[in-house]
């Protein structure tokens, strides 16, 4: 779908909690680079129960949303079409309708923690280690299965979680080994370590941190930076943040809902950056 500057269009995002999320920032910053002026983005507190009456409500000027947690597989029954990549995970993080009234899903958050390692030099590794066992332990699964090439290690806190990790990694085809969350220390020394839990779950690592680290990718981004990345960072350690991922994966949804290619990074991560801190 192509849009037209002069197009009164929407978008959104959806899920609750919703008020904390940065994506009206981002892709508010995003319209305004592109000349967009007649786009607005706003949020919406939706529940699972609330979803399908949503979005029946919706009308032609609305171009796409964004999908945050509980949202990302309570809609996938909801929509028309799944892209392989959201299906791989059961996960849809964006929703972007067609002139003819089609719901598309689509997960942008795979791409773009492959698009924010490559952005910091990480092209590929030889192996990796998740710290968590969540939603996004499977989506940075994904991920690794598109860049690393031997062994990835989940650093879990029971055997469920172990057991659902070792099922991602069968049916997304990568080489998953499962360990006891008492042992995540040893996850430090790995070439990459994804770090995928809530906050302050980590804290307690950062004494460990060796002396010469790899790289870090930690998902938060509010409060940062977190201990751990704190400690990565003064050992010299590459750190890749929560806010690179947002903010990779927004440029993907907004060059989706827009058809305008390719979407203001720089702008978008400026005002992120900008709101975080007037945080």
């Amino acid at each position: 779908m192509k849009a037209r500057a002069t197009d009164a269009r929407r978008a959104a995002v959806l899920g609750s909690p919703i008020a904390h999320s940065l994506s009206p920032v981002l892709h508010r910053a995003a319209y305004d680079a592109l000349g967009l002026t007649d786009w607005s983005y706003d949020r919406f507190e939706v529940d699972e129960a609330a979803l399908p009456g949503f979005l029946e409500k919706l009308g032609p000027q609305w171009a796409g949303l964004s999908l945050t947690m509980p949202l990302k597989r309570a809609v996938i029954p909801l929509v028309d079409e799944v892209s392989e990549t959201a299906a791989s995970v059961d996960a849809v993080n964006t929703v972007v309708f067609t002139e003819d009234g089609r719901r598309l899903g689509d997960n942008t958050d795979i791409p773009g923690i492959v698009a924010a390692l490559r952005e910091h030099g990480i092209e590929q590794v030889d192996s990796a280690a998740i710290l968590g066992a969540g939603a996004t332990a499977s989506s940075a699964l994904a991920a690794l299965a598109r860049i690393c090439t031997g062994e990835v290690v989940a650093y879990v806190r029971s055997e469920a979680r172990a057991a659902e990790m070792r099922r991602w990694g069968e049916r997304l085809d990568v080489d998953i080994r499962t360990a006891d969350w008492a042992d995540a220390e040893q996850a430090l020394s790995a070439p990459l370590v994804i770090a995928t839990t809530p906050a302050g779950t980590t804290d307690a690592l950062a004494a460990a941190v060796p002396e010469r680290p790899a790289t870090l990718f930690d998902v938060l981004y509010d409060p940062w930076p977190t201990e751990l990345a704190a400690r990565w960072s003064m050992f010299g350690g590459a750190v890749v943040s929560g806010l690179d991922l947002l903010v990779h994966q927004a440029v993907l949804q907004v060059e989706q809902m827009t058809g305008r290619s390719p979407a203001p990074l720089e702008a978008m991560r400026h005002a992120g950056e900008k709101a975080l801190a007037a945080r």
